[in-house]
């Protein structure tokens, strides 16, 4: 039973179009039935194989302009309107509005030449069908005829605007659409480079320096090796939380990160917060996590530094964390897409990132975020 229910429910789809059949399919149905039994049923002088036949005539234009949006809707909607004034001439001008059908469909034309014509003809469809009920050119007997078939002449250019309306959203939702893939694609980028570049980095740092204490100092090697299988460890599980999205990234756990990683290159760092108070949001302070990791791969690739300083400062109203290293700058670096990447997570926070070289040698990342953001720990 379940079976023949869904395969009547595709029959219905097959002969209606799917994207109108929660709206027009039963009022279309309905209207279709009582035009049906008015025509049969009624005493006119029309001949019932003339019935027949002009009722065939409506229903298959009504199916051809319910299809199509070329020439064919067109042609369909003047045969259409041809019916229905031939309706109209014998059963009475009230018949007339059995337009609304045509003029609703013709609204949806892909040219608008074709929807004026159309306009033209239900015009001269009243026209005609009352001056043969009258007997007068432009008389009009029945009030209630003047609104329909004004409404029946602006209803195709109202049903245009509202598909071109429609189309428009269509459009726009697939640019949009569009510029959210390429987003995501850039994070994904971004995300690759800030995490699973900067573990491979510490990788290559550590197997280099391994090989060097081969000859050197090899009872260090088994300890070195062991620190390479933990981050190769890490490595996957930044794998894995990349598939699954960007967690939470402590900026505390990732300076105490960024600070191993340093001693482990024999770069000295002191960090410096004079303001551990300030409470920061999970956003903000994965990003500024994140940046902070940027800036010390920068440090570990190209720096060439002895030394590192971190300070968290809060200077009203501005909250500040700058890096800074005795390294040989960024001259000859470029931005990359580290450093590129810092400064589009701080815009995304409506802060700002500054990378500047020293004179005397080094480079300051600075980055700044506006107080308002942020609040202080109650006091305990």
């Amino acid at each position: 039973m379940h079976i023949n229910n869904q395969q009547g429910l595709v029959s219905c789809i097959k002969i209606y179009p799917k994207e109108q059949a929660k709206q027009y399919l039963i009022i279309d149905v309905v209207s279709i039935i009582i035009l049906i039994f008015i025509v049969l049923s009624s005493n006119s002088n029309l001949p019932v194989i003339a019935k027949i036949i002009v009722l065939i005539t409506f229903l298959t234009a009504f199916y051809v302009a319910l299809w199509y949006r070329d020439w064919r809707l067109h042609l369909a909607t003047l045969t259409g309107l041809f019916s229905v004034a031939i309706i109209g001439i014998y059963e009475g001008s009230i018949m007339l509005f059995f337009g609304f059908t045509f003029a609703d469909l013709i609204g949806r034309a892909q040219v608008k030449w074709h929807i004026a014509s159309a306009m033209l003809a239900i015009a001269l469809m009243f026209i005609v069908v009352l001056w043969v009920e009258t007997g007068e050119l432009f008389k009009i007997d029945d009030p209630i005829i003047l609104p329909i078939m004004l409404i029946q002449l602006v209803f195709p250019v109202l049903i245009y605007y509202i598909e071109k309306a429609k189309n428009l959203k269509v459009e726009l939702a697939t640019v949009n659409t569009q510029l959210v893939k390429q987003h995501e694609r850039q994070r994904i980028a971004r995300d690759l480079h800030d995490t699973i570049g900067h573990t491979l980095t510490m990788i290559k740092l550590k197997t280099e320096l391994t090989t060097k204490l081969v000859d050197k100092d090899p009872s260090r090697v088994k300890g070195e090796l062991q620190d390479i299988l933990a981050t190769t460890r890490t490595a996957l599980k930044q794998v894995r939380e990349l598939v699954s999205d960007m967690n939470f990234v402590s900026l505390e756990s990732e300076l105490l990160h960024c600070e191993k990683l340093l001693l482990s290159a024999d770069i000295a760092i002191n960090i410096s917060n004079n303001c551990p108070k300030i409470l920061l949001s999970s956003v903000e302070e994965t990003m500024l996590a994140l940046c902070v990791r940027e800036a010390t791969t920068n440090i570990l690739k190209h720096s060439q530094a002895k030394s590192c300083i971190v300070e968290i400062d809060y200077f009203d109203p501005i909250y500040t964390l700058n890096i800074i290293d005795d390294g040989i700058g960024l001259e000859n670096q470029g931005l990359g897409n580290g450093l590129s990447s810092i400064q589009e997570r701080m815009t995304i926070l409506q802060g700002t990132a500054t990378i500047d070289n020293f004179t005397n040698g080094g480079t300051i990342v600075s980055l700044k975020l506006p107080f308002q953001h942020y609040r202080k720990e109650p006091l305990k």
